[in-house]
């Protein structure tokens, strides 16, 4: 089954997204998170943030140059079978001795080589050859010889056939392929990170406000058990308890600041990295945290989803095409080398390079074929590498099972674990419901004398305890369905990013 994303159209800087509001399971205010200065804006939502991750993480930028690294390996590999011209000028003198009429001497020769030849992938080699020279040797009544020339070699057996010869650009097509899933693998853990994060700092300013608010409440309960000492209301032990709230309301107040500032660096690095170091960087995000609306599907149909989105497992299997393509080259190498070869050439003289060109439709020619064979006497290298490969095609066969094996049982305990979120969110908004009626109840009975001041301030304790916990199960859920997103493998898409750019 289909799951149906729900995507509207957002523009940042040179991208064009499209981003699932409902999917991120928020309500959003529209914010320009970045001035013309490269200054953060308070405002950010979340589709914000990871927008600006995408653009400015430098651990994304580092992941990016692998697929093009990768992209020149396979136009190497290419250029295996482009045309290659060769050109050479010589000079040189030799001291020659005959038997025959001339005896010996000196002479001088020299000339001129140029050549074109190519590999095919059917295994043919074609070279074309136009040579001249010149040499004063005395038995030598001509001088001037040009010669053009035309061979053709053909493997029989190793290096036969368009399989064997592109094997090698296949492999380097899938190294291609494999980057940009690993490419997309990262971008999509990074969309994850800098959710979850923001989230955590969300989760992190929504404690301070709360512990601001139980700190105010216990100021509060303080200056009105003081009153009540001062009157004869009640005994002056009760402060004790009263004081020691406050202090330990402030204590918290103190910790949960400090969290808020180590989050706030964390998701810097994320979004704006060089603003790590700027006083300027006061993020407020603008995205609340709610239980979207939209259930889960039934856990066969994520599955599906996983089998079919899942960067690691994709790449799996295309290692296991590049182990077929590594059988394929090393069944070959098995075979001895048998080329047939065909010259052909027709040649020319004269006493100067024109009339050696226009001598050329004589009757000089040379015409030779044959045959060449050769083989190593054990064969030792070409077996061992063959058995390797298809050890490695084995090895990854059961390797893609056992990543099946365990997608499946990501996506479960994921998808367990969204539905317990969701269940400790409603338990956590009657906890704390509950808990608000025992301070009011708490509250009036110690205002008219029926109770203690330690109850009130267990009774606040238990209230701030309860709010904490409702927006951390919210927080925990949302959570929860990011990794379960990432464990399904359709992160990106849900979020509308268009995975082919990555």
């Amino acid at each position: 089954m289909t799951i149906m994303l729900h995507l509207r159209q957002l523009t940042y800087t040179a991208a064009v997204m499209v981003l699932s509001a409902g999917l991120f399971g928020f309500n959003v205010w529209a914010a320009d998170p970045v001035s013309d200065s490269g200054a953060i804006h308070p405002g950010i939502t979340i589709e914000e943030a990871v927008l600006m991750a995408l653009e400015n993480n430098r651990a994304l930028h580092i992941q990016r140059f692998e697929p093009d690294i990768r992209e020149t390996f396979h136009e190497q590999e290419k250029a295996l079978f482009d045309p290659e011209i060769s050109f050479e000028v010589w000079t040189g003198r030799e001291r020659y001795e005959n038997d025959g009429l001339f005896g010996s001497g000196t002479a001088t020769s020299s000339g001129a080589d140029a050549s074109v030849s190519g590999l095919l992938p059917t295994g043919t080699r074609l070279e074309a050859e136009l040579s001249t020279q010149r040499s004063d040797r005395q038995e030598r009544a001509r001088p001037y010889e040009t010669r053009l020339g035309f061979t053709a070699t053909q493997a029989l057996l190793q290096g036969r056939g368009v399989a064997v010869n592109m094997a090698s650009v296949h492999q380097a097509s899938i190294d291609t392929s494999m980057s940009r899933y690993e490419l997309a693998g990262f971008a999509q853990s990074l969309v994850a990170d800098v959710e979850v994060t923001y989230w955590e700092y969300v989760l992190a300013r929504r404690q301070v406000e709360i512990v601001k608010a139980s700190l105010k409440l216990a100021e509060q309960q303080l200056e009105e058990t003081t009153q009540r000492v001062r009157v004869g209301g009640i005994a002056e032990t009760e402060l004790a308890a009263a004081r020691a709230e406050v202090a330990l309301r402030r204590e918290a107040l103190i910790n949960a600041e400090s969290r808020v500032e180590n989050i706030k660096t964390r998701i810097t690095r994320f979004i704006a990295p060089s603003r790590l170091v700027s006083g300027n960087r006061d993020i407020t995000p603008e995205s609340r945290p709610e239980v979207p609306p939209d259930p889960l599907e039934d856990l066969s149909d994520h599955v599906a989803v996983a089998m079919q989105m899942r960067p690691d497992l994709a790449q799996a299997k295309l290692m296991a095409d590049r182990r077929d393509l590594e059988i394929v080259k090393t069944k070959n190498g098995l075979l001895p080398k048998m080329n047939v070869f065909i010259r052909l050439g027709k040649s020319g003289y004269a006493d100067s390079f024109s009339g050696s060109a226009r001598d050329m439709d004589g009757d000089a020619y040379d015409a030779y074929a044959g045959i060449e064979i050769s083989r190593s006497v054990s064969n030792q290298a070409a077996d061992a590498r063959h058995r390797r490969a298809l050890l490695h095609n084995r090895q990854q066969e059961t390797a893609i099972t056992n990543l099946e094996d365990l997608i499946r049982e990501d996506v479960e305990l994921a998808y367990i674990e969204v539905r317990r979120a969701l269940q400790q969110v409603s338990a956590t908004e009657s906890t704390r419901t509950f808990q608000e009626e025992k301070l009011r109840a708490e509250t009036a009975k110690f205002r008219v004398g029926k109770s203690t001041a330690l109850l009130v301030a267990q009774a606040q304790r238990d209230l701030l305890e309860s709010q904490v916990s409702e927006v951390e199960a919210i927080t925990s859920y949302l959570n929860a369905r990011i990794r379960f997103y990432l464990a399904e493998g359709s992160l990106l898409k849900r979020r509308g990013i268009d995975t082919d750019s990555y």
